[in-house]
């Protein structure tokens, strides 16, 4: 007799991570936490392993910093035999960063951002519509046409006409440039509360979501204190707060600056703040104002929120604050931007973040 007997499956029981994989995963979470500082993560994570039992008597902390060096990790071989990061841990990183906030996500083709508009696009939906001069053999619905043939012609006369043919309609996809601004003031990590990291972590897990899933997409990063300067994907696990004031204006400029020169027509910028801008650049001087909304530093604000809407460039705030007045002056900027703002605790970041990402990707600006 032919055919299939089943039985119960029983799954094979879960692989226990390695000495080494447990340690791994605590020594990136503090390598961010000290800004790439090699030595100052092992020393964190010794202190730790000492108060926790991380290690076992057959595999120690000395054991660990080879296999980080065998496995291409970290290195001692510059002049100073100091450790440094290799680039495996940077993509390790922005990896993490990607599974922890957005979760496991498949890779798929490049610019897989859907919009509203149909017609001879890049993906097939479920509707159909009538063939027209100019579509290609590979959108006939084909069992759709013999349908029509059928019931139009007959089985005893069969035939198919152009009239009976039906293709598949299809969905067009954007590719976007996309500037994320982060905050490196230095209320970032005022008050004993850490700000910076989870903004960095958000930031390498929108490069990675990009990079694999969107990599058709454009992703530059810059960060703002009293002045704006863009940085490198590979330069986030590094990033430091200053001791800077907030110049708003300054990481907007350069944002317009930067999206100016992208042909994409949809273009977007993410802002990762925690404050109110207190600084402006005049000339070579700066203009500094700690102490409530300076209105000449907020008309320059709002002033450029309005440039970049006439661009039909949208701002989405990521406000890391919940204080009235600060609420009161994100509202305003939205306004004059015709943008978005959302208020988030710092647990909430990534994924605010993620989902108005693939919202933006659904429609034209």
């Amino acid at each position: 007799m032919l055919g299939h007997r089943f039985s119960q499956y029983t799954p094979p029981p879960p692989s226990e991570k390695s000495d080494f994989e447990r340690l791994l995963k605590i020594f990136m979470q503090l390598i961010l936490i000290t800004s790439g500082n090699v030595s100052e993560a092992l020393q964190w994570l010794t202190e730790v392993d000492r108060q926790y039992k991380l290690t076992t008597p057959g595999y120690g902390m000395g054991d660990f910093i080879e296999d980080l060096k065998r496995n291409g990790y970290i290195t001692d071989e510059g002049p100073e035999g100091e450790f440094k990061l290799k680039a495996k841990s940077e993509q390790n990183l922005r990896q993490s960063a990607l599974e922890e906030i957005f979760g496991k996500l498949k890779k798929t083709k490049g610019g897989e951002h859907r919009t509203p508009h149909n017609g001879r696009g890049d993906e097939p939906t479920t509707d159909r519509r009538d063939y027209e001069f100019g579509d290609t053999l590979e959108s006939i619905a084909m069992t759709d046409s013999l349908r029509n043939a059928q019931i139009n012609h007959g089985v005893e006369d069969f035939r198919m006409t152009e009239d009976d043919l039906e293709v598949v309609e299809r969905e067009f996809k954007t590719q976007t440039s996309t500037v994320l601004m982060i905050d490196i003031s230095h209320s970032m990590i005022l008050y004993g509360e850490d700000r910076i990291t989870p903004a960095k972590k958000v930031a390498m897990a929108l490069a990675e979501l990009i990079t694999k899933k969107y990599p058709k997409d454009t992703l530059d990063i810059l960060v703002f204190g009293d002045d704006a300067w863009q940085i490198e994907i590979k330069d986030l696990p590094y990033l430091q707060v200053g001791p800077y004031h907030t110049n708003t204006v300054a990481g907007l400029e350069l944002a317009m600056d930067i999206l100016r020169k992208r042909k994409n027509s949809n273009k977007q910028v993410f802002m990762i703040t925690d404050g109110k801008p207190t600084c402006i650049k005049q000339g070579i001087k700066y203009y500094k104002n700690s102490f409530g909304l300076d209105q000449k530093i907020l008309n320059q604000t709002l002033n450029l929120a309005g440039q970049l809407r006439k661009l039909k460039i949208p701002v989405t705030t990521f406000m890391i604050a919940t204080d009235p007045y600060l609420k009161a002056f994100v509202r305003e900027f939205t306004k004059a931007n015709n943008g978005n703002a959302y208020y988030s605790s710092l647990q909430g970041l990534g994924n605010l973040v993620f989902e108005d990402f693939k919202k933006n990707r659904r429609k034209n600006f």
